[in-house]
């Protein structure tokens, strides 16, 4: 999940996002996406397709299988 932690930090700092705001605009909790962008956890499959569709890019990218 190595580019997984990367692209989603990368992705909400694009947007100037702080966790707790991305948290609000996803309806995924903060510690989540802490848990998540620090490689502590793995998210669900639903929350990599809330980001996903958040973000407007594929599961794949968001997962490091594309660029």
């Amino acid at each position: 999940m190595d580019k997984f932690t990367v692209r989603l930090k990368e992705l909400r700092q694009e947007k100037g996002l702080s966790q707790i705001q991305l948290a609000k605009e996803t309806g995924i909790s903060k510690s989540a996406i802490g848990f998540w962008e620090t490689g502590e956890r793995v998210p669900s499959a639903l929350a990599i397709i809330t980001l996903a569709k958040y973000f407007n890019v594929s599961a794949d990218y968001l997962l490091g299988l594309e660029d």
